[in-house]
């Protein structure tokens, strides 16, 4: 007996001991932020347990049935990447002086978003924004914490990392199978949502972001279950669950189809699946065959039929909304593969010799301030073309992408372009009365870019003639009511919504050209913005900057996260040691966000 109470004591110790090392690791598989492993992700969830930090809540994403299967896939081009021409400046050592006017310009930046962050997390947590003014919290992009996932990798990147690990063990509960829309934007969702968390993993490692990053990539990918595979613009989340498939929407925006490529590219490169890669590469193939069919050639219209494929019957070609991404994204897609996907620098190349030749223009002003604005064009023809000298502060990331696309292909011409627009958006803000841009505004193009004089005469022509018949001929009248700036012959939106665009190319420009004008432009930009803006609780938009009342009206919205995931953090950053977020090691989606380059 008592040798058989031994062995069961014995067995028991033993059982014990197993049971006990079999929690420790569950529980290490758990909360280690190494452990992601998509099949024992999958293993789980079949087995009906939910793993908090899988990444993996409620529906399984991977499970949706997908009703237009592929047949063979596109894989992604392999080899080792090129060696591609380096971006940023060979900054020397900073003297003492210029490190603590960065150090103090940066803490300021810093100082901002914490406050804003703070308000978030105390009244708006896990909610999609913050309103600055009632300080309460609302849901616009699908109820999944858009601010929360768009600030990952700025608290990251401003070293709040203890912020940064309570936003991942709430992102790590975040359903992505339940939304609080019906339909939600698959390019919005992709750049902020799929963006942010492939970001914040690229920096921080932790494996329950790219998990997380899988389930919103699974979802997103029922967005191209349609007989052509070209993704809708508003994918149906419970439909979408039935795996019925969809149909191709047959006038959609070009930014909606086109601005897809860089977080679906990263997303097969960190998890080796070439399907996110396939869904991509069929929309660059189509834009590829299509690039010379538009009516101008060579360059992409904002509008297209993607259910039969067709880029040729819209006559309406711009920078701005609704088609800004697709041409950023040309070479940032070609830097993030590594140089080994020759048609992205074909694309960017084709479109941005029409882009310099038919909407680029140089206002005149009276400084004769050699600057350059990305205007709009109506084109039946590449020999039948209009410019509207309108510029949009969207359209301020141009600066930037000539820039990064002259350094990237050896063409120190389009690093020049790159420095006017930059500088053409730095005097835009100077302009008005508070040092802030609008929205949307018409400036007199010159005949030449090489010769500019000021001409009132021609101005104040110009002004009666988009006033008329509201001021007769009273030029004076119309540009005091209009409240015009010399050189401005419309302002037809006023706001400034906290937008990102003027300060991204005044970074990027900084980084490649190491010249300190743009760091003393971002000073004077961030210290206008912020005494126009700051409320109590953090930051809002401005309803008129051409207001010279005070106080001005603010609208109560931190609209979409700009504020937080985009324009502090390249505030931040242009402050920063140039080896932080380096664009020799990371390249910047749309949205902000850092994925690392190969190699």
């Amino acid at each position: 007996m008592l040798l058989m109470y031994r062995t069961k004591r014995t067995r028991f110790y033993a059982v014990t001991v197993i049971i006990l090392l079999s929690i420790v690791y569950l529980v290490h598989q758990r909360v280690d932020p190494l452990s992601f492993d998509s099949d024992k992700l999958t293993k789980y969830m079949n087995d009906g347990k939910h793993i908090e930090h899988t990444g993996i809540s409620g529906f399984d994403w991977s499970s949706a049935p997908i009703q237009n299967t592929v047949r063979s896939f596109a894989t992604m081009p392999t080899g080792k990447p090129l060696a591609l021409p380096r971006i940023q400046h060979e900054f020397t050592t900073e003297t003492k002086a210029e490190r603590m006017k960065c150090d103090k310009r940066r803490l300021a930046v810093r100082h901002a978003f914490r406050k804003a962050w703070n308000s978030y997390k105390k009244t708006a947590w896990m909610q999609d924004e913050l309103r600055p003014i009632s300080n309460k919290g609302r849901d616009t992009f699908g109820g999944w914490a858009a601010t929360l996932v768009d600030s990952l990798d700025t608290l990251w990147i401003m070293g709040l990392k203890d912020d940064f690990k309570e936003a991942v063990a709430a992102v790590a509960t975040i359903d992505f199978s339940k939304s609080s829309s019906t339909t939600i934007s698959v390019f919005e969702t992709t750049i902020r949502y799929l963006g942010g968390l492939l970001s914040a993993y690229d920096l921080s490692h932790e494996k329950v972001l790219l998990a997380k990053a899988v389930q919103v990539g699974e979802m997103l990918y029922r967005a191209f279950d349609t007989p052509n595979r070209m993704p809708v613009d508003r994918l149906d989340v419970e439909k979408a669950k039935l795996g019925e498939g969809f149909i191709a929407d047959s006038h959609i925006a070009i930014a909606g189809i086109g601005s897809l490529t860089m977080e679906f590219v990263r997303l097969a490169q960190l998890t080796g699946d070439t399907k996110y890669y396939d869904a991509v590469a069929r929309v660059t193939d189509l834009l590829d065959r299509a690039q010379n069919t538009t009516k101008l050639p060579g360059m992409f219209p904002i509008w297209m039929n993607a259910y039969d494929p067709d880029l040729s019957f819209d006559s309406s070609f711009t920078l701005g909304a609704m088609a800004d991404s697709v041409f950023e994204y040309f070479p940032k897609t070609f830097a993030l593969l590594g140089g080994l996907e020759p048609v992205y620098q074909k694309l960017y190349e084709d479109s941005m010799d029409m882009v310099n030749k038919h909407m680029l223009f140089r206002p005149m002003v009276p400084g004769e301030e050699d600057i350059l604005i990305s205007g709009n064009v109506r084109a039946e023809s590449a020999n039948n073309t209009e410019m509207e000298p309108e510029g949009q502060h969207l359209t301020c990331f141009v600066g930037g992408m000539f820039a990064l696309g002259g350094r990237l292909f050896n063409n120190k011409h389009h690093v020049d372009i790159g420095a006017r627009l930059a500088k053409g958006c730095i005097y835009t803000y100077k302009a008005l009365p508070i040092g802030i841009m609008p929205e949307m505004f018409v400036m007199f193009p010159c005949a030449s870019r090489k010769n500019c004089p000021w001409e009132q005469k021609k101005w104040e022509d110009e002004v009666i003639k988009r006033t008329f018949p509201v001021y007769l001929k009273d030029v004076n009248r119309a540009v005091r009511t209009e409240r015009l700036p010399p050189g401005f012959t419309a302002i037809r939106d006023r706001r400034y919504i906290l937008r990102p665009e003027a300060i991204e190319s005044v970074f990027v420009l900084y980084r490649i050209t190491g010249q300190k004008e743009y760091q003393e432009a971002a000073w004077d930009m961030f210290t206008a913005i912020m005494n126009a803006t700051s409320t109590p609780f953090a930051n809002a938009p401005i309803l008129d900057v051409s207001a010279i009342d005070k106080p001005l009206m603010l609208d109560d919205s931190m609209e979409v996260c700009f504020w937080l995931a985009e324009t502090l953090k390249y505030f931040y950053l242009v402050f920063s040691p140039p080896d932080l977020i380096s664009l020799d090691e990371f390249v910047l989606n749309t949205e902000a966000h850092p994925f690392r380059r190969p190699g």
